[in-house]
């Protein structure tokens, strides 16, 4: 992926829903004007999430998921409906597709519930209003007097529903701020990235990229630095708010910023942006009182090739382990392969999130509330681990 494109983790997601061969897919192609998801008469066609990013003026970059139909049958096709409704721990807007000749109010009204539960805004549409008479569709619009008619045939009142669906970004949208709202404008910040094994060679990471851009953003001076150069770099520079640096190296960095300068990570910087700090934080006092034995769940949203290095299956758990004195069993779940049944977890470990929007992982944070199982993130367990939880949190008060 270009760094120059916006990711997905940053897109309104925009979620189509119905029975099978309602039109979801008709109605993307038509919303997008491409060719995106195959059409055809027979049901079931669309057999995974369809997933088109797009910008939609004057919102800005989206991402609509045309999803399979939730009544198809079988066992494969419980799969598939199950995989569908998935989709709606991560998605901003739901589009409700109900065919015209086939109004099935049950339906509608069991997935209205379920918009409800993941606090989801929706917009009800009807499609193929041109195999309608003008007695039916009056009938429909007295029945259903917020839905938007439309036929994707001819076309007709496509661009009313774009409308709908940009009134409904703008009714919902916010803006959260990863350092905007912590520092001033003109501030300084310095920001610690190490050049290691598990980088990505010509270019930096998600996390590291879209905080400098929060920084330009705000008009916050940042100074990228290594953590080699770090402590000449301190010296170079003065009234510094903000030193972020990679969790990994926590121990090394605390011990070169002097403790009048705030620290913090980038990933405790996203526990904050994408979720919920508070219950991260308090996710690690479950750690005293872990059994041996216990069972861990560590989430992670990226797929990537693993190392001897890698944070989230090397040194995390070795490291709880040492901190501990006990032996844990791991589980790793990646990407959206999160499941809502997680009685037999002690804590989940999440990661940054980057990858996901933050409607996702505050999905996560209400499945472990639900489940009673307490959650914290990647940075705030590194600071606890090496004893500095106190201090990368302080900025956040």
């Amino acid at each position: 992926m270009s760094i120059y494109n916006t990711p997905n983790s940053n897109r309104t997601t925009i979620s189509i829903y119905g029975k099978r061969n309602a039109g979801k897919s008709s109605i993307l192609n038509a919303i997008v004007g491409q060719e995106v998801s195959i059409v055809s008469p027979f049901k079931g066609t669309t057999t995974d999430p369809v997933k088109k990013a797009m910008e939609l003026n004057p919102v800005g970059p989206v991402l609509f998921i045309d999803t399979a139909g939730i009544d198809d049958e079988g066992e494969l096709g419980h799969l598939r409906a199950q995989k569908s409704l998935d989709t709606a721990r991560r998605t901003n807007i739901a589009l409700h597709v109900m065919d015209g000749e086939n109004i099935d109010e049950e339906s509608f009204l069991d997935m209205e519930l379920m918009f409800k539960k993941y606090n989801i805004p929706y917009i009800l549409v009807i499609n193929k209003i041109d195999l309608l008479s003008k007695e039916q569709i009056d009938d429909i619009s007295k029945k259903f007097p917020e839905a938007v008619l439309i036929s994707t045939v001819s076309n007709e009142s496509i661009e009313k529903l774009k409308t709908v669906i940009i009134e409904k970004i703008q009714d919902t949208e916010e803006d959260f701020p990863i350092v905007g709202d912590l520092i001033p404008y003109g501030g300084k910040v310095v920001l610690v990235i190490p050049i290691d094994k598990e980088a990505p060679k010509g270019r930096l990471i998600l996390p590291q990229v879209q905080i400098l851009r929060d920084c330009l953003d705000n008009g916050i001076k940042s100074y990228v630095v290594r953590d080699i150069e770090l402590k000449s770099a301190l010296e170079d520079l003065n009234d510094i708010n903000l030193v972020i640096t990679d969790s990994q190296i926590f121990k090394k960095v605390d011990k070169i910023v002097p403790k009048n300068i705030p620290l913090t990570s980038f990933s405790i910087l996203f526990a904050k942006h994408k979720g919920d700090l508070k219950d991260f934080v308090h996710g690690t006092n479950a750690i005293k009182s872990l059994k041996d034995g216990a069972n861990i769940l560590i989430a992670e949203n990226c797929t990537h090739n693993t190392s001897h290095e890698d944070i989230g299956r090397v040194k995390i758990p070795t490291l709880l382990q040492k901190k501990t004195g006990k032996n844990f069993n791991f589980d790793f779940k990646t990407g959206y392969n999160f499941n809502e049944d997680l009685s037999k977890y002690s804590l989940v470990i999440h990661c940054g999130g980057c990858m996901v929007n933050r409607k996702e992982i505050e999905s996560r944070i209400k499945i472990c509330k639900e489940n009673n199982v307490p959650m914290t993130n990647y940075g705030i367990l590194l600071a606890y681990l090496n004893g500095i939880l106190d201090r990368c949190i302080e900025i956040f008060a």
